[in-house]
């Protein structure tokens, strides 16, 4: 086993839909990373309580192996514990299994933390004004952000513009409810955090209805938020289903926005998927 490869215990776990949960696991004393960064988890399924009480899965040679996959961080740089954020996917290798995660289980990290998708790849002073736009489990980097006191001191407006298919997948709403009201207490001129939900295949009241590339482009997700995407005054960081990212990449460009490379530009996006 490589050297960073540890061992971490499932310390709670969340169910929000049949389909998308979070767990927090035991976080190494030496682990450090950037709020907004990933790392890879990994789970050997015959390790799980669930496959241990099931003796044809247990002997089924075909989970009795590592699988690692790329997970964004939930959670602040400070704290404690590990919180990650997952979807099932259908016959996926590895959602497949974590998806049976118990108490007490434990799984692999790869305490080497990577990508881009950081606050600190642009150059100082930072425009006024930061855009988190997220689909389904990309809002896991953006929530770790928002845990991050540097975050709230550095732009003077925060728009997190969320989108799910339906309105049980709109998760951590208590969240980030809760780090807006917490975090502005911290700072005498804390940034002002706008939520924007939007909820693509049935109606919530409040919410937005199309996905974000048409909001952009007829201008409904800037009137939300009460103020303009300007390329001289936002930063816009995408985070997401691969589609989604693309899409409005494309779109941010059409703008005027540009891809940020060595501290120049506008627009960040990850691309562990």
């Amino acid at each position: 086993m490589s050297d960073n490869i540890q061992s971490v215990t499932v310390l709670s776990k969340t169910t929000w839909t049949p389909n998308l949960f979070s767990f927090t696991v035991t976080r190494p004393d030496s682990f450090k990373f950037t709020a907004g960064q990933f790392v890879r988890l990994g789970v050997n399924p015959s390790q799980l309580q669930y496959y241990k009480n099931n003796e044809q899965s247990a002997v089924d040679e075909a989970v009795n192996e590592d699988i690692f996959r790329a997970y964004s961080i939930v959670s602040s740089p400070f704290d404690e514990v590990l919180e990650f954020f997952s979807i099932v996917i259908p016959d996926g290798a590895f959602t497949s299994q974590l998806q049976h995660l118990q108490v007490g289980d434990e799984l692999l990290l790869n305490t080497m933390p990577f990508g881009f998708l950081t606050l600190a790849r642009y150059q100082k002073p930072e425009p006024k004004d930061l855009w988190l736009l997220a689909t389904g489990t990309g809002l896991a980097p953006f929530l770790s952000m928002l845990q991050d006191l540097q975050t709230w001191q550095d732009y003077e407006h925060i728009v997190l513009a969320y989108s799910a298919r339906t309105i049980e997948e709109l998760a951590y709403l208590d969240k980030i409810q809760q780090l807006e009201a917490d975090f502005g207490a911290l700072v005498d001129d804390p940034a002002k955090l706008i939520f924007v939900p939007i909820v693509t295949r049935e109606p919530m009241e409040g919410a937005l209805t199309e996905r974000l590339p048409k909001l952009l482009l007829d201008n409904s997700l800037q009137e939300r938020a009460g103020i303009s995407l300007d390329t001289d005054s936002a930063h816009v960081m995408l985070c997401g289903n691969p589609d989604m990212v693309e899409d409005t990449k494309e779109t941010l460009k059409t703008l005027g926005f540009v891809m940020n490379r060595r501290g120049e530009g506008n627009i960040a996006v990850e691309n562990y998927w």
